[in-house]
């Protein structure tokens, strides 16, 4: 049961990319400008919470795309967008009591992960050096999209799987501060490889019972500008157009 949940998630994932793609291959020369530069990202995020005692790291995939916003200066730019797949959290928690005898039996001795997935928007600041080497800086606020802890544990030979939701428990918004850097591949229109690191500044859990539990979470990821040669082509063709325009009038 628990290969067929894997396999069908990973089938939804492959889905969501193939969606994100199409829309990308359709509209993303449009999206584009000499102004503008969108494209899809995504990688693998390692996050943690802070002060929750003796737990691990999570690991996960993250998928969203982004906008560069160019300003006067060349070298600057608002980086934006939305991260639509990203989970946080922490792994190998503690097991706590379910309430119910029965659960409690089951996954005596077993860990807990906890996953919060959110809608995370970056708002940053990024300078762009001459040797395609950037940086940035800026918030990132997230709208939670589910949370749950997943119990595991090994009961008479076989894996056991409960998903407990915790939604109600979690702050509906997240926000922090969010650093970064990256290295341009391949020239003004070619792939970025970044790692940003986001340090949460909301509280996790509503109410009084963990005040000091906030995200934690490194990114490695891949950018894919989408349509920005075409888009530069077409602007090339236009300017090239209006200067013979007005060389007839002449």
């Amino acid at each position: 049961m628990k290969k067929f949940i894997q396999i069908a998630i990973l089938l939804f994932c492959i889905q969501s990319v193939n969606a994100q793609v199409l829309i990308s291959l359709i509209f993303g020369d449009k999206l584009n400008s000499p102004k503008i530069e969108f494209g899809l990202e995504g990688g693998a995020n390692f996050s943690t919470i802070s002060n929750l005692d003796e737990t691990k790291n999570r690991t996960d995939l993250n998928l969203g795309f982004y906008f560069d916003f160019m300003l006067k200066n060349p070298s600057w730019a608002i980086s934006t967008g939305v991260i639509v797949k990203s989970t946080l959290g922490a792994s190998e928690l503690k097991v706590y009591s379910l309430n119910n005898a029965e659960l409690d039996n089951a996954f005596d001795g077993g860990s807990v992960d906890r996953k919060i997935s959110y809608f995370n928007v970056p708002l940053m600041l990024k300078y762009k050096f001459d040797n395609r080497i950037y940086v940035k800086a800026g918030t990132q606020l997230g709208l939670l999209s589910r949370a749950y802890d997943e119990f595991n544990n090994k009961y008479e030979g076989e894996d056991l799987e409960y998903k407990h939701n915790i939604r109600d428990q979690i702050h509906v918004i997240d926000a922090g501060l969010a650093i970064g850097a990256g290295y341009r591949l391949l020239g003004g229109n070619g792939m970025n490889i970044g790692f940003n690191y986001y340090h949460g500044l909301v509280p996790v859990m509503k109410g009084n019972l963990s005040p000091n539990q906030y995200h934690r979470s490194f990114y490695i990821t891949l950018g894919i500008p989408v349509g920005k040669g075409k888009a530069a082509q077409n602007a090339e063709k236009k300017k090239a157009s209006e200067m013979d325009a007005n060389n007839i009038d002449k």
